[in-house]
């Protein structure tokens, strides 16, 4: 929550010290924003990956984290902007697990109440995916209605086995703040400031270059199935 953070975040700024901010962003209040995958590609690669599983049509949710969460929120919106495409596909509803197992999985079981047509759900975040999988593990739901999101593998491994889960996305963690890392000490060492068009490497990851609004990509968002899951270890 920026709001909670920005005005830490702006005192240690005033005094010198790097803030580089990754996976959720404090806009305003930090030198350079760590992104793990293209904001609009998460957003709209979600939409795309249900959209095949349901083919195109149905009622569809959303379970998100906390309401006030950036990360989720942005992502939502290029959502709603990817849906303009599936005029068959309907968003029914947005609810929030708040990044909380129990509330998360309470808010996917009202969803299926609620809604008894929904045809799919999107869970953009690692808690409230698998809250929604071991909801919809079941004979009755299992094939019936879809579920993506961004997940890690281990604890999504059995869902996608048993066919509760066709695919999902994420990005690699590990890569994610080992760029951080690097990002922070080219910038406390005074090889970068934010400026857009500025490169620097990152070890194994190799060069990077700053984006718009002080921001550096680690990479597009990278999608498990079957077919490739077992390959992954986090």
């Amino acid at each position: 929550d920026p709001t909670a953070l920005c005005p830490t975040l702006n005192a240690a700024m005033k005094r010198g010290v790097t803030v580089v901010t990754y996976d959720s962003d404090a806009p305003g209040c930090r030198d350079l924003f760590i992104n793990q995958a293209s904001t609009a590609q998460i957003g709209t690669s979600e939409v795309d990956l249900l959209a095949k599983q349901i083919n195109q049509t149905g009622d569809i949710a959303i379970v998100s984290a906390a309401a006030s969460a950036t990360n989720q929120n942005a992502w939502i919106g290029y959502m709603k902007q990817e849906l303009k495409k599936y005029p068959k596909m309907k968003l029914v509803s947005t609810v929030y697990g708040n990044d909380d197992p129990t509330t998360a999985t309470q808010v996917t079981q009202g969803l299926l109440q609620q809604y008894p047509n929904l045809k799919g759900i999107i869970s953009p975040t690692t808690v409230g995916i698998a809250a929604a999988a071991a909801v919809l593990d079941t004979a009755k739901y299992r094939g019936k209605i879809a579920l993506t999101g961004l997940g890690t593998p281990d604890s999504l491994k059995k869902y996608v086995s048993d066919g509760t889960i066709k695919g999902f996305e994420l990005w690699n963690p590990a890569n994610l703040g080992y760029l951080a890392g690097y990002a922070a000490v080219a910038v406390a060492s005074g090889k970068v400031n934010g400026s857009q068009g500025q490169s620097f490497t990152a070890g194994k990851l190799g060069s990077f270059t700053v984006g718009a609004d002080k921001s550096v990509l680690l990479g597009p968002p990278f999608v498990f199935t079957s077919a490739n899951i077992s390959q992954f270890n986090f």
